[in-house]
């Protein structure tokens, strides 16, 4: 093993000034060699509000305080678009030349027939094609002056834009890549946090957050380049040009030693490229940023992948927190040619990331391996995976015993006016069919993705029934089948009894039911236990509508943006007595899941099923929570409202919390 020569550093070197990151050559103090998780980043400037030190040359945040208009430009121009397989290839939707044909004929007969304007909505959908000079009118929330809420609301958006941009695409039976366009839009428009490339932590980004996407990274500043696996930055010392490393991807391209969750033998890159001869690999870009960042002992951000359970030619980033180089030499690499090697040591104190992953994987390939479980299936065999409930707090006796159900049980007779959606499709409804009526009523377009994402909320959406034609593995059907993540029930403390999953959950994927008894307002006996286990469809968050809002995101306005996105639905649903996971899922003043009204089974609308979606994406091992928004008389007002229930004390944590629900 040959080691590499350092080169020594100066203690002579004087700090300088920071410059814009746009001239491409910021310069920064030289830390000193020591080993404490607690370094300042090296440039400390807020990514969020422009303020009036901000550099002349940085780009300022676009506002977020009202309804901007975007230009759609091209992503070519920003990004390499890359061969990758993605949604758009999976198994039940390769398309055979019979299909293909199918869908042409269709597509023609429906461009043949006049255009319709929505009922719901005064929205004029268009494609991108349609429509290349025109501008994208896209709303946006708040930008919130707390770091994390803003990375948030910008993964929201973009994750909302990339699923509306999929749909639309499908009609066209486009297979460009959703997530490079809507993360091109973004960043071309400056819809985008933490743009000043900086060491350390980035505002907003928490160890153990996960991605979907490495666009995603991009745009919240944690790992600029959208394929390169070393990002650096280039610092001017003493006169002297030289590069730093911010952050490197371990993404199984090159030969990485990943097993040990606090160690990381990370591969130089270049020299194995598919298109050109392989050769050594050379101490330049980013080979040479890691080198220096050795040199100067100074922290590196490291974002760790895996494969995603439930699409396993994808992967999944999660970001694994900051590193120091201990190490670095050349070796021998499996091609016969020389790489660099750099030793990487988690910096102590932190989050767990990359670990809770291996645990839960340990966990689901054998439940007994979990420690503390008091029950290993709450279900008893009614759910397709075990429900298990743990206790890791001390000594406390399970929940309280109730009949699990997987579904709803009505008091009163449905109504039979309207029929159940009956379509005839084969094999599987296809997007924008005209022919398709379940296409047709959920407003022209699929309600989920090739992956089973919902794209957005809608006042009701209709899955495919039993009287359909297609098949079980259309894209239609993915309420009705069921849960497919693995969930446990655990102890909180001063919350009671909640829940969590193993499993990684994406922005926009199933959860659960809200199963249970429908009742009558008129019947609620809402006393304190009661009302523990109560849904009310007539409670409301202000992030979800936001939510709802946020995904007309590639509309072009056309009298307005009043989309209709809530339905007024008399529906009260008790699960003291009967009910399913859903029971267990706490309040949040900062939800990650929201309801949505479903239809499958029956033609009532005034009855739907309730199914909880994803906001956000969601780390394996974090509590599910939905906002069970306000219905009660606030603190102070009781007596003005008698009849209405005590509004109880929050206890989430977060710090948004309103204080009561």
């Amino acid at each position: 093993m040959k080691r590499l020569k350092e080169e020594a550093v100066s203690d002579e070197e004087q700090p300088m000034k920071p410059k814009p990151l746009l001239l491409l050559a910021p310069m920064f103090p030289t830390p000193s060699a020591h080993a404490v998780a607690t370094d300042p980043p090296l440039l400390d400037l807020t990514p969020f509000r422009p303020s009036s030190s901000s550099a002349p040359h940085s780009p300022a945040p676009a506002s977020f305080d009202a309804q901007i208009c975007l230009k759609g430009a091209p992503i070519s121009g920003a990004f390499s678009t890359p061969h990758h397989e993605d949604e758009c290839s999976r198994k039940d939707y390769r398309r055979s030349r019979e299909l293909k044909k199918l869908a042409s004929v269709r597509r023609s007969t429906k461009r043949a027939r006049p255009a319709k304007v929505s009922d719901q909505a005064n929205v004029k959908l268009r494609s991108r094609k349609s429509v290349p000079n025109k501008e994208l009118c896209v709303w946006q929330p708040p930008l919130s002056d707390n770091p994390r809420e803003s990375a948030e609301q910008i993964m929201i958006m973009f994750d909302s834009l990339r699923r509306r941009t999929m749909q639309l695409d499908e009609k066209e039976d486009s297979s460009k890549r959703a997530d490079l366009k809507a993360g091109g839009l973004m960043m071309q428009n400056n819809m985008r946090i933490n743009n000043v490339k900086m060491v350390g932590h980035v505002p907003g980004v928490e160890v153990g957050d996960i991605f979907f996407f490495r666009i995603e990274m991009c745009i919240v500043g944690l790992h600029a380049p959208a394929m390169g696996g070393i990002d650096y930055m280039p610092v001017n010392s003493v006169g002297k040009d030289e590069s730093l490393a911010v952050c490197i991807i371990s993404s199984g391209g090159y030969d990485n030693e990943e097993d040990d969750t606090d160690i990381l033998v990370y591969t130089g890159q270049g020299g194995n490229s598919r298109k050109k001869e392989k050769h050594d690999q050379k101490l330049e870009r980013g080979n040479l940023a890691l080198m220096n960042s050795k040199n100067k002992n100074t922290q590196i951000r490291v974002v760790r992948s895996t494969h995603d359970p439930f699409r396993h030619s994808e992967k999944i980033y999660i970001y694994d927190g900051l590193y120091r180089i201990e190490e670095s030499w050349m070796e021998k690499a499996k091609s016969g040619f020389n790489v660099f090697k750099y030793k990487l040591r988690r910096e102590p104190g932190q989050p767990d990331g990359i670990s809770v992953w291996k645990i839960a994987q340990k966990w689901k390939e054998n439940p007994a391996t979990r420690e503390n479980i008091i029950q290993m299936d709450l279900s008893s065999n009614v759910e397709n995976i075990p429900v298990c409930v743990v206790n890791d707090a001390g000594n406390v006796e399970g929940p309280i015993h109730f009949n699990y159900v997987t579904g709803v049980k009505y008091l009163r007779p449905l109504s039979r006016e309207k029929q159940l959606q009956n379509c005839k499709c084969h094999r599987v409804c296809l997007p924008g069919d005209p022919d398709c009526s379940c296409v047709q009523q959920n407003g022209g377009d699929l309600p989920y993705t090739l992956s089973g994402l919902l794209v957005k909320p809608t006042p009701i959406l209709y899955e495919c029934s039993s009287s359909c034609k297609c098949s079980e593995n259309c894209r239609n059907r993915v309420t009705q089948k069921g849960i497919e993540l693995n969930f446990e029930v655990f102890w909180t403390g001063d919350r009671g009894w909640g829940l969590r999953t193993w499993d990684p959950v994406h922005a926009g994927a199933f959860i659960c039911e809200y199963a249970g008894e429908v009742i009558d307002e008129t019947k609620v006996n809402i006393d304190v236990k009661e009302d523990d286990y109560i849904f009310d469809t007539s409670c409301t968050s202000e992030k979800v509508s936001r939510w709802n809002q946020g995904t007309e995101l590639l509309e072009e306005i056309s009298r307005g943006a009043t989309t209709e996105n809530t339905k007024d639905l008399p529906i009260i649903i008790s699960a003291k007595d009967s009910g399913n996971v859903a029971r267990f899922l706490n309040h949040s003043c900062s939800p990650n899941l929201l309801w949505q009204a479903v239809q499958y089974d029956h033609g009532d609308d005034r009855y739907p099923h309730i199914m909880f979606f994803a906001i956000k994406h969601i780390p394996p091992m974090t509590e599910l929570t939905y906002d069970y928004g306000t219905r009660g008389a606030p603190p102070g007002f009781e007596g003005i409202f008698p009849k209405a229930c005590k509004l109880k004390q929050c206890l989430c944590g977060s710090t948004n919390c309103r204080g009561y629900f």
